[in-house]
Parts: structure tokens; C-alpha cells; sequence
């Protein structure tokens, strides 16, 4: 790979790391974790009544963590758990979850939108193909590595 290869890889990182770093911004503003935002946010793209391991599919955390931050919203008032079958539990919204759900959680899906439909449909198409693309090949190349070190 040549230096300017390189530096392309650099900033695509430094672009992912600040779009994260807006979602942290954005849960410290909300007075909640990360881990926090994502179960909330989760619950308002899948619908009240999600799993757990919803959460863990849809925002790649681990089953510890959501767990803890399911236990802290429960503690804090946002959800309730319903039995599910087997060890399941549904994430429920409390009135005061929904409150903050709708007031809190959804305008970031508002902002999301909005920043996606500033691009062309041909850009979004692309910029959605070359995405999945890139995560594909780098899948590949960490198993590949990971097989290495084994």
C-alpha cells in the first residue's frame, strides 16, 4: 500500500471515529451512556417490546453491556423487562421512556434522515454499496488474520 492509499485508509477511520464521536456527544447531552443511547435508540427503530440481544444485532454490543444498561434504565425509570420465552426479556417502555423516547431519541433519527436525504439518490445508492463492500472485505481480512494468530 503507497502513502497516499494509506492516508485514504486514515481518514475514512478519522470520519467513522467523528460520526461516533457525535452519537457520544449526543448521549452526554442526553445526561445517558452510550450503551444507554443505544438501547433507547434500538427500542425506538425496533419498537417497544424488543430483545435484548435486539440491541446487541443492531448496535454490535456485547450481551454484558446492553445488560448492564438495561438494568440502569430499569433503575432509572425508562423501561420495564416482560418474560419472553426461554431466558428473553422484552424491553418495555415506561410513559416516562416513551416521553423521552419521542422527545430525545427520535429527532436523531430525524437528523440521520435529513443528513442522508442531502445526498443524491444515486449518492446514498452508492455511498450504501461501497460501505457494505468495504465491511465485507474487512470481515474477510480479520477472519483471515485472526485464523493467522490462532
Amino acid at each position: 500500500m503507497d502513502a497516499h492509499q494509506e492516508s485514504e485508509v486514515q481518514e475514512f477511520n478519522r470520519l467513522y471515529k467523528e460520526l461516533d464521536e457525535l452519537y457520544h456527544d449526543i448521549a452526554l447531552k442526553l445526561g445517558i451512556s452510550d450503551s444507554a443511547l443505544a438501547v433507547l435508540y434500538t427500542v425506538c427503530v425496533q419498537g417497544d417490546g424488543c430483545l435484548q440481544r435486539d440491541v446487541c444485532r443492531e448496535a454490535y454490543i456485547s450481551k454484558q453491556t446492553v445488560n448492564s444498561s438495561v438494568r440502569r434504565l430499569e433503575k432509572d425509570g425508562f423501561i420495564y423487562l416482560e418474560e419472553s420465552t426461554g431466558r428473553d426479556k422484552h424491553i418495555c417502555l415506561t410513559a416516562m421512556g416513551k416521553a423521552f423516547v419521542e422527545e430525545k431519541i427520535r429527532p436523531i433519527l430525524d437528523v440521520e434522515n435529513g443528513a442522508f436525504l442531502e445526498m443524491t439518490a444515486e449518492e446514498r445508492t452508492m455511498f450504501i454499496l461501497l460501505s457494505r463492500k468495504y465491511v465485507k472485505n474487512f470481515q474477510r481480512r480479520v477472519k483471515k488474520m485472526l485464523e493467522e494468530l490462532t
